[in-house]
C-alpha cells in the first residue's frame, strides 16, 4: 500500500507542467546525444549540470536522468544506419543491425529497437518501483562498517567487469581514491595534497574531470579519424513495424534481455555495456540457428537493445537506495543531488519523497515520450549524422569549456578539464579505462569517512569489518573477486 501511495504521489509530481517540460527536454537531448557519435551521456550530463543549478532538485534530476536513458534509445540509430555506435552500450547492435540495413531491412531493425527499448525500459521501471523501497528497508540497518565494505565490493566489481586488464582497472580505481582525498579532510578540516593551488582547496572538481576524461578525450580520439568514410543508409520512409514473424522471434529475446539487463545494471561496474554483451551471447547460445548471428538476425538487435535500456533502470537502484553510484553517469547524478543539498541513500525516500518517487515515475512518462519521438524523427537524426565532425567538435569543446567554468566561475577548473582531457586521451591509447577512476573518485571520500567512523566505533580495531555478518560477507565477496583471476590464469597455463 505504501508503494502504491508513493507511485501516485510520484505521478502527481512528474505530471506537473514544469517537470513534464524538463522530462521532454532531457529525453530529447539524450536521444540527440545517443545519435551523435563522439559525446556520450556522461559528458553531456556533466556539460548540462551547471544549467540545472537554478532549477528545483526534482526537475534537475528528472532532466538529467532523461538524458541518460534517452541516450540508450538514440545509440541504436547510428549503430544500424552507420555502423558506428552513438553510445558505448550500442556496440553490439552494430553486428546485426547494420547487416539488416545492408539487406534493406533497416526499418524493422529500427522498429524492433524502439519497441524493444520501450518494453524493456518500462519493465525495468516496474521492477525498480517495487524493489527500491524493499532495499531501502534493508539499507537502514547498515552502519559505517557495512557501508565501507559495500564500497570496497563496489570498487572491486567495477574493476572486475572492465573489458581490459583487471590490474589496470584496479590501478585506475586507486588513482580515483587518491584524487578523492585532495582538498579538505572531512573530519579534521585540514587541506591535503593541494600544493598551495587555490583551485584544489575544495578538491578536484568532479565536473571538469568528467568533461576531460569523457568529453575532451573523445574529441581528441575522433579527430584521428576525421578522414574515415562513413556509409550512411537513408532512413526508411516506411515499414518501421516488424512483421509477425519478426515479432515472434524477438519476443523472448526482449523479455530475457529486460531481466538480464536490469539485474546486471544493479551490479556496480556492470551497467548497460556488460548487459548488452551478455544478452547477445545468451541469444546466440539459445538460438537454433546461431550461425545467422552477425549476418542480420533480428534477435541480435532485440535482445541487446532491451538489455541496455533495462540496465538504465537498474543502475538507479544503488544510487537511490544506498547512495552509491554504480556507473559513471550515476556518479554525476550523485554530484547533482549533493549540489542541491540532498544525500542519496536509505533516508532519501523519507526526506525527499517528491524527488524519489517523482524521478521513478517520470521514467514511465519519459519512455513513452521516447517511443513517440524516436520513430518519426529518424529521418532528422539521419541528416544530423551527415554533419562533418570537423564542424561539430569545436562546438563540443566550447560547451565543455563553458560548462567547466560555470560550475564555480573558476578558470582553474578549465585547466583541470584540459589536463584530464589529455590524460584521458593517453589512457585510451594505453587501454586504461576511465570509469573505475570516476567511480572511485566519487566513492573515495565516502569510503574514507566510513572507514574512519568504523575505526572510531571499534577503538581502532579492524576486526569490526569481519565481526559484523553483512560487512564480512561484502569483504569476502570482494576478496573472492580479486583472487578468482589468479586461479583462472593458472588453469589456463596448466592447460597450455
Amino acid at each position: 500500500m505504501e508503494i502504491v501511495q508513493g507511485v501516485l504521489n510520484g505521478f502527481q509530481v512528474a505530471l506537473q507542467p514544469i517537470n513534464l517540460l524538463y522530462c521532454f527536454i532531457g529525453v530529447f537531448i539524450g536521444t540527440l546525444v545517443g545519435v551523435l557519435p563522439g559525446l556520450g551521456p556522461a559528458a553531456a550530463i556533466a556539460l548540462l549540470l551547471p544549467s540545472t543549478f537554478a532549477l528545483t532538485p526534482v526537475a534537475s534530476i528528472i532532466m538529467l536522468a532523461g538524458i541518460y536513458y534517452g541516450a540508450m534509445y538514440g545509440g541504436s540509430t547510428t549503430s544500424i544506419l552507420v555502423n558506428i555506435p552513438g553510445e558505448a552500450a550500442s556496440v553490439v547492435t552494430c553486428l546485426d543491425g547494420y547487416a539488416m540495413a545492408r539487406q534493406g531491412r533497416a526499418g524493422p531493425a529500427l522498429g524492433i529497437s524502439a519497441f524493444g527499448s520501450f518494453i524493456a525500459g518500462t519493465l525495468s521501471i516496474v521492477i525498480l518501483t517495487f524493489l527500491a523501497p524493499l532495499l531501502v528497508k534493508v539499507a537502514l540497518s547498515f552502519g559505517p562498517p557495512e557501508y565501507f565494505s559495500l564500497m570496497v565490493l563496489g570498487t572491486t566489481l567495477v574493476s572486475y567487469f572492465t573489458h581490459g586488464s583487471m590490474l589496470k582497472a584496479l590501478m585506475m580505481a586507486l588513482v580515483g581514491v587518491l584524487l578523492g582525498t585532495v582538498g579538505a579532510d572531512t573530519i579534521s578540516g585540514r587541506t591535503r595534497f593541494t600544493f598551495g593551488i587555490q583551485t584544489l582547496m575544495d578538491g578536484v572538481g568532479l565536473v571538469p574531470v568528467i568533461m576531460g576524461l569523457f568529453g575532451i578525450s573523445e574529441v581528441l580520439v575522433n579527430l584521428e579519424h576525421l578522414a574515415r568514410e562513413r556509409v550512411i543508409f537513408a532512413a526508411p520512409a516506411g515499414g518501421l513495424l516488424p512483421n509477425r514473424d519478426e515479432w515472434k522471434r524477438s519476443a523472448m529475446p526482449i523479455f530475457r534481455g529486460s531481466l538480464l539487463g536490469f539485474f546486471l545494471g544493479i551490479l556496480p561496474g556492470a551497467g548497460a555495456i556488460i548487459a548488452s554483451f551478455a544478452s547477445y551471447a545468451t541469444e546466440k547460445r539459445v538460438s537454433k540457428q546461431p550461425e545467422k548471428f552477425g549476418s542480420g538476425a533480428i534477435e541480435g538487435v532485440a535482445g541487446p537493445e532491451a538489455a541496455n535500456n533495462a540496465a538504465a533502470g537498474g543502475v538507479f537502484i544503488p544510487l537511490l537506495t544506498l547512495g552509491i553510484p554504480s556507473y559513471p553517469v550515476m556518479a554525476i547524478l550523485l554530484g547533482a543531488l549533493l549540489i542541491h543539498g540532498l544525500q542519496p541513500g536509505p533516508l532519501l525516500m523519507k526526506q525527499a519523497p517528491d524527488l524519489f518517487w517523482g524521478t521513478i515515475t517520470s521514467m514511465y512518462i519519459g519512455n513513452a515520450m521516447l517511443l513517440v519521438l524516436n520513430l518519426p524523427l529518424i529521418g532528422i537524426w539521419t541528416r544530423l549524422l551527415r554533419i562533418p565532425y570537423a564542424l561539430l567538435f569545436p562546438f563540443i569543446l566550447l560547451f565543455c569549456l563553458i560548462g567547466a567554468y560555470s560550475v564555480s566561475n573558476n578558470v582553474g577548473d578549465g585547466i583541470v578539464m584540459w589536463v584530464f582531457g589529455v590524460l584521458g586521451y593517453l589512457l585510451r591509447k594505453f587501454d586504461y579505462e576511465a570509469a573505475p577512476l570516476i567511480l572511485a573518485m566519487v566513492i573515495g571520500p565516502m569510503m574514507e569517512e566510513a572507514l574512519r567512523q568504523s575505526l572510531i566505533l571499534s577503538a581502532g580495531s579492524f576486526a569490526v569489518f569481519v565481526a559484523r555478518p553483512i560487512s564480512a560477507g561484502f569483504i569476502l565477496a570482494a576478496a573472492f573477486l580479486l583472487i578468482l583471476p589468479l586461479f583462472t590464469r593458472r588453469s589456463e597455463v596448466v592447460k597450455a
